[in-house]
């Protein structure tokens, strides 16, 4: 039932963030564009899992960024030091993830176009 509970909290929390984060609508949309095509790549299933799970961290990653923003906007719209740090690394923490993805992405299906 907990569990339960969890899930549908998380679905609202995430279709609420859809119109307020764009960067966030982005990558979903990039997402959903990608990650169906991971379903027709010639690929063992382990091998087709991976830029499949990395399109999902990337989200996963903006999810969390976009927390830790509204959490530091909801502290103080004033600007100070370790604010601005905090969003930097949830930022920079999405920059680490988008090649992340891209590098499993062009690893396992970048063959396939060439050969």
């Amino acid at each position: 039932m907990r569990g339960l509970f969890a899930l549908r909290h998380s679905y609202r929390v995430f279709v609420a963030t859809v119109p307020h984060e764009s960067a966030f609508r982005q990558e979903l949309i990039a997402a959903m564009v990608v990650i169906p095509s991971a379903a027709i790549v010639p690929l063992p299933t382990v091998e087709r899992a991976m830029p499949v799970a990395t399109t999902l961290l990337v989200l996963l990653v903006e999810l969390a960024n976009s927390g830790i923003e509204a959490t530091i906007d909801r502290i103080s719209p004033d600007g100070h030091d370790l604010s601005g740090r905090a969003k930097d690394c949830g930022s920079t923490a999405v920059t680490v993830a988008v090649p992340i993805c891209a590098i499993a992405w062009i690893t396992l299906c970048g063959p396939l176009a060439s050969g």
